[in-house]
């Protein structure tokens, strides 16, 4: 079986979240082209709704027309790390009582990163995991840095500076996906980014947002699972189209092309604040690698697809530095060892990471524990073996990419 064809995968998940809440904070009349409405983002979309904001759906284009003042409510984030969160930034200096909740696995994720330079702002925020309850309140600028690199952490800050005395900066020490920073100036805010002292500086000002129109690339993160087969199943060559190609997202595909990966990309472009373009991938001899430090932040959601394809080179490879895998939908470093041991993977968890070495994988029952992410490197996973890999929970992948299964039998093809 190889892999071939071209696809465009669901869009972005990360700016699809942003340009909903941005859009119910914005004056006016918000367009969303292309949104990504896995369970994730429906959860942000019906959390807007239920804080008042009017949102129409249309086909591929949702309309978001926005509100001044959210109203009371009891909101509901599903299993969305990232719609709880920026939530709590957004929501602390607004009048009202919120209570935010969320699915079993949301409410044993820590918010303290969050919740601890929010309360240092002066939010009401009461609880440092799910349930949270929020009274809003005035909020003071605050002059924040990073204690690690984290978009969710950043953003919150950044958002609730919008509404805040003063100017508010958010120092960080690596960078992190930086869209809430590209996207925020399309919104109207006042916003500048300089380097100081060997750190990124974002300052934010007082800012009210205005509705604008917001085109949403495909996300990197679901195209990777289309780069690891094509790359590791012989005889493949498969396209990814319209791809955000934003570096703060594509730290797995520059390891691929490090670990020797045959990558093209073409047909690059703009839209809106975001590089774009079309990445084509083609079986390939990997050879193994490190994945440690800076690399880390750009690559963390593909980092269990990365021990998958680790397994698949000549030598061994190293992740490290990686410890936030733990506190994800799973503890990603202990699952992705237990479940690709089951299929023969010479895996080795450590600490803050793994060690891979090369393997010959066999079909066995695995399981993805809930997690979309687990649950489309399994998948990817079963094409590497003839034998048969029985997956337990393989819906969760609709968390994210809902016909990912479909996708990925279209572009299959049989060896002659």
């Amino acid at each position: 079986m190889s892999l071939n064809g071209s696809i465009r995968v669901p869009s972005d998940k990360s700016i699809t979240h942003r340009a909903l809440l941005f859009g119910m904070m914005a004056n006016g009349t918000t367009h969303v082209r292309n949104p990504l409405l896995g369970a994730d983002c429906r959860s942000t979309l019906e959390v807007i709704r239920s804080l008042g904001a009017d949102v129409t759906e249309l086909q591929d284009e949702l309309v978001i027309k926005g509100i001044e003042s959210p109203r009371s409510a009891r909101l509901d984030c599903g299993n969305s790390g990232t719609t709880m969160r920026l939530l709590i930034g957004v929501l602390s200096s607004y009048n009202g009582s919120f209570e935010l909740v969320g699915d079993e696995s949301l409410s044993r994720r820590p918010m303290r990163r969050v919740t601890e330079p929010l309360r240092n702002m002066g939010a009401h925020v009461t609880g440092d995991m799910a349930p949270l309850v929020i009274e809003g309140t005035t909020l003071r600028s605050i002059d924040y840095t990073l204690p690690v690199a984290s978009a969710q952490v950043k953003s919150a800050v950044l958002l609730a500076g919008l509404h805040a005395a003063g100017t508010t900066v958010v120092r960080e020490p690596m960078l992190s996906r930086d869209h809430t920073e590209r996207m925020l100036p399309l919104f109207g805010a006042k916003l500048s980014i300089v380097n100081e002292e060997g750190l990124r500086v974002i300052r934010v000002e007082p800012s009210s947002l205005t509705g604008c129109t917001v085109d949403v690339p495909a996300d990197p993160s679901s195209a990777a699972f289309f780069w690891a087969g094509a790359a590791m199943v012989a005889d493949s060559s498969v396209m990814t189209k319209d791809v955000c190609l934003n570096e703060t997202r594509i730290g797995f595909l520059r390891t691929l092309e490090r670990m020797g990966a045959n990558v093209v990309i073409s047909n690059e472009r703009l839209v809106g604040e975001e590089r774009v373009g079309d990445v084509t991938v083609t079986t390939s001899e990997l050879t193994g690698t490190v994945v440690e430090k800076d690399l880390i932040p750009s690559q963390i959601d593909e980092l269990p697809l990365f021990a998958l394809v680790a397994s698949q080179a000549n030598s061994p490879s190293i992740v490290k530095d990686a410890a936030e895998l733990r506190v994800k939908e799973t503890d990603r470093i202990d699952v992705v060892v237990s479940e690709l041991r089951k299929l023969g993977v010479d895996i080795v968890g450590t600490e803050d990471g793994f060690i891979v070495n090369p393997s010959r994988l066999h079909g066995g029952d695995v399981s993805t524990y809930g997690d979309h992410r687990l649950s489309m490197m399994l998948q990817i996973a079963s094409l590497v073996t003839d034998e048969a890999v029985h997956i337990e929970g393989i819906e969760a992948s609709d968390v994210s990419y809902p016909r990912f299964r479909e996708d990925l039998q279209r572009v299959q093809r049989k060896i002659e």
